[in-house]
């Protein structure tokens, strides 16, 4: 009898998710349940869906999930992590909901070293309402509300979300990550599983940044896209560890 080599992730449901084809949103719900799994924490584990593409996220994971109102996830899950801290809560937002609308929200639960995870998705775009230019959005991107390009002296720059978060003094671990070539996502599982290790150690807050692809949004194929994660995004976007614990002094 061959070998099994390739079953279903106990922590994914078997329901199809409704993301565009191309988008890089289903490899990442793939690595995140591993990591719960091989963990053993998924009994454990309540994630918090935000608004944006991955506000269903909550049909995909075989684990409690809760749904925040926008850019207000990390709030949502420090409540819920002081109130039961024997669970696994992590954030999943893209770029609009956590560095936009909810930047302030991330920066404090960052600051306040709360013990959450949050796995941040970023595609340099509003993807769910209609492609408009986001905080990350890079100079001279075409959006829908951007059609000439980006202006930096018009907009500022592109936040850089995992170094921002990394100069606070609290311990944390901030990560950027890709998921555009099997290298990267070899080492995104890695640094996931790092992340939730560390809550469950009951270290510091963690986050991990993955850098994913919007072909509809941004007029290309889906090969065309994963191919401007590392040509356009990662320039920009330097892949990394910006932050553990031990670098706290």
């Amino acid at each position: 009898m061959a070998d099994l080599i390739f079953k279903r992730t106990e922590a994914l449901t078997e329901t199809i998710t409704h993301y565009c084809p191309g988008c890089t949103h289903g490899i990442i719900h793939r690595l995140v349940a591993e990591c719960l799994d091989e963990l053993g924490l998924r009994e454990r584990a309540v994630g918090v869906a935000p608004v944006g593409c991955s506000v269903l996220a909550y049909n995909y994971f075989n684990c409690d999930f809760l749904e925040s109102a926008h850019g207000r996830a990390p709030a949502f899950a420090t409540g819920l992590k002081r109130a039961r801290p024997d669970l696994i809560v992590f954030t999943y937002q893209g770029d609009g909901d956590l560095a936009s609308i909810g930047g302030n929200e991330i920066l404090h639960a960052a600051n306040r070293g709360e013990k959450i995870t949050t796995i941040f998705v970023n595609n340099a775009i509003y993807g769910m309402t209609g492609g408009q230019m986001a905080p990350t959005t890079l100079p001279g991107q075409v959006t829908t509300t951007s059609p000439f390009g980006r202006d930096v002296n018009n907009t500022g720059w592109p936040l850089r979300e995992s170094e921002l978060l990394a100069t606070l003094r609290t311990p944390s671990y901030i990560a950027r990550t890709t998921v555009h070539n099997t290298a990267g996502i070899i080492a995104t599982k890695k640094a996931i599983k790092k992340a939730f290790a560390y809550q469950r150690d009951n270290v510091c807050f963690s986050l991990v940044e993955v850098l994913s692809s919007c072909p509809t949004n941004w007029g290309k194929t889906p090969v065309a896209a994963v191919e401007w994660v590392g040509s356009d995004m990662m320039p920009y976007f330097h892949l990394g560890e910006y932050k553990t614990p031990d670098m706290v002094k």
